[in-house]
């Protein structure tokens, strides 16, 4: 006795195998990963951004707000002239967290050395953006960008640099290298 298996068991496994054959012909062997333009299958919501350095629960004084931060800056120059040092003038307010990550950043290694070799610190209030606006102004840093915001003035008080985008308004989320490079490039 001759069995033959039902014609209609052979016709699926040999469509399902036609199939898989011409697919492979049309694909070949290239990547079949998304292009980046593919939007995603979901929606996606971008992950936090978790700070290199958070900012310090209590807070250090940083920025004198009894004083005259011209004659600060004036004092800072007379000196820097004596020490052949520059001057960097720290925009910002005790109330900024990114300020204050800043300041941890200077305390750092190699950050102290280079500050202290090369450096005088002046830290200008700005208050809540309203205090010494002018003084910004003269040192072409755009308060509204953000702080801490830096400028570095050699001894005679001419302007080398100062930072106009913001570069270390979200200083917390900034690797002190960063600051270590800003260091470097301006220093005496």
């Amino acid at each position: 006795m001759h069995v033959t298996a039902p014609s209609n068991r052979r016709t699926p496994i040999f469509l399902t195998l036609s199939l898989a054959a011409s697919t492979s012909l049309m694909t070949g062997c290239k990547n079949k990963q998304p292009s980046p333009e593919a939007a995603p299958p979901f929606a996606a919501t971008p992950p936090a951004r978790q700070p290199v350095t958070p900012v310090p629960a209590v807070k250090k004084h940083l920025y004198p707000t009894d004083v005259d931060a011209k004659t600060e800056i004036a004092a800072a120059l007379k000196q820097a002239r004596h020490e052949h040092k520059r001057v960097i003038l720290s925009f910002g307010g005790d109330w900024c967290g990114d300020c204050q990550v800043l300041d941890i950043y200077f305390h750092q290694s190699p950050n102290d050395q280079l500050l202290a070799n090369n450096f005088l610190v002046v830290h200008v209030d700005i208050g809540h953006f309203d205090k010494n606006a002018d003084i910004a102004e003269t040192y072409k840093v755009p308060l509204k960008q953000g702080v801490p915001a830096l400028a570095v003035l050699d001894a005679t008080g001419k302007l080398l640099y100062s930072q106009t985008t913001g570069e270390f308004g979200d200083m917390r989320y900034i690797h002190a290298s960063s600051v270590t490079d800003f260091l470097t490039r301006w220093k005496a």
